[in-house]
């Protein structure tokens, strides 16, 4: 079959690498336009784009794809089916429409759970112990199409999102390919999805990094693994003795369970006054901090960060204005 290829994020190099390799035929790659990136906001091609250069794969980013212009030159190709994967955009009605079999989808989880544009984060951040991935028929409608193919995991203890996407991204690839294979022997109809055990998953904003200390303290430690790598587990030190608070990124911690909690424990308070370890209440329990990245300095071990900030008993972590006593 003739093959469009849309992705953008990493999550959809693996599928396009396995179609390349294997012999199917892709005539166009669809990704979105190159986006200004890191300090110097530079403009810079996606992984995916670099791949089809490299592999002599047309490339068109259109900057929307349901735009009549767009859906001409996608039209042109006649193709056969579109192969979607972490594009980023919603696929209108008449796109769907042009290739004769319609669009095929690899999502990040075992759908109906999670539909929407962080399924990984979210399953992290709500104490999942499995995922998968689902390659689904594409309607209009976002992530509601008939299943074909899936395929489950087990999620890490200590596993962030990042990591988890990079794996998932690998167990999808092989998935997409027997699902091309068998779509065109037509040996493969899908099953509708059951709409009343879907769940969402909504586009990250910053403001989901910054800990919320009065949550349970595995909860905590699930939304630092599932904040990374963005936008990044942060929270505040403040100290009695300086006027601004100290900006930290969390990058690992664990609950810790045997540690009694004391009556009068606050969350975000310290848990412990220890020149090694930095461990802080939560609402049950208390986490420790292992690695963390103060604002404008290198990542770092608590220990490291403790040689320079000992704590004291009235320090406290939490957003950047805390709320008053009473």
């Amino acid at each position: 079959m003739n093959l469009i290829m849309m992705g953008t994020g990493d999550f959809a190099v693996p599928t396009f690498r396995r179609l390349l390799d294997h012999g199917y035929s892709v005539s166009l790659l669809v990704t979105q336009p190159d986006r200004p990136q890191g300090r110097h906001q530079e403009l810079t091609p996606a992984a995916i784009k670099s791949l089809a250069v490299e592999r002599g794969v047309a490339v068109f980013q259109p900057e929307s794809i349901s735009a009549p212009e767009s859906i001409a030159r996608v039209a042109a190709l006649r193709p056969d089916l579109l192969v979607v994967a972490a594009y980023g955009q919603i696929l209108s009605d008449d796109l769907l429409h042009v290739p004769r079999r319609g669009g095929v989808n690899l999502h990040a989880s075992l759908l109906p759970k999670y539909r929407g544009a962080a399924p990984i984060n979210w399953a992290i951040y709500h104490g999942e112990t499995s995922t998968g991935v689902t390659v689904i028929q594409m309607t209009p409608r976002v992530d509601a199409g008939a299943i074909l193919l899936h395929a489950e995991t087990a999620i890490g203890p200590d596993e962030t999102a990042g990591e988890l996407e990079t794996r998932l991204a690998e167990l999808g690839a092989p998935l997409v390919s027997s699902a091309i294979d068998a779509l065109a022997d037509g040996s493969l109809a899908g099953r509708p999805q059951d709409r009343t055990k879907a769940t969402r998953a909504p586009k990250l904003k910053k403001e989901h990094g910054l800990i919320d200390w009065s949550r349970p303290a595995v909860a905590v430690c699930n939304q630092i693994r599932a904040m990374q790598p963005w936008p990044m587990p942060y929270t505040f030190l403040h100290r009695a003795d300086t006027a601004a608070p100290i900006r930290l990124t969390i990058e690992r911690a664990q609950p810790v369970g045997a540690l009694r909690r004391p009556s009068d424990a606050t969350p975000g308070a310290a848990a412990a006054l220890d020149a090694t370890r930095l461990l802080v209440w939560a609402a049950d329990a208390a986490v420790e901090l292992h690695q963390l990245r103060p604002a404008g300095k290198r990542s770092m071990s608590a220990t490291e960060f403790l040689r320079g900030n000992p704590l004291s008993p009235t320090d406290r972590f939490g957003p950047d204005v805390l709320a008053k006593p009473g």
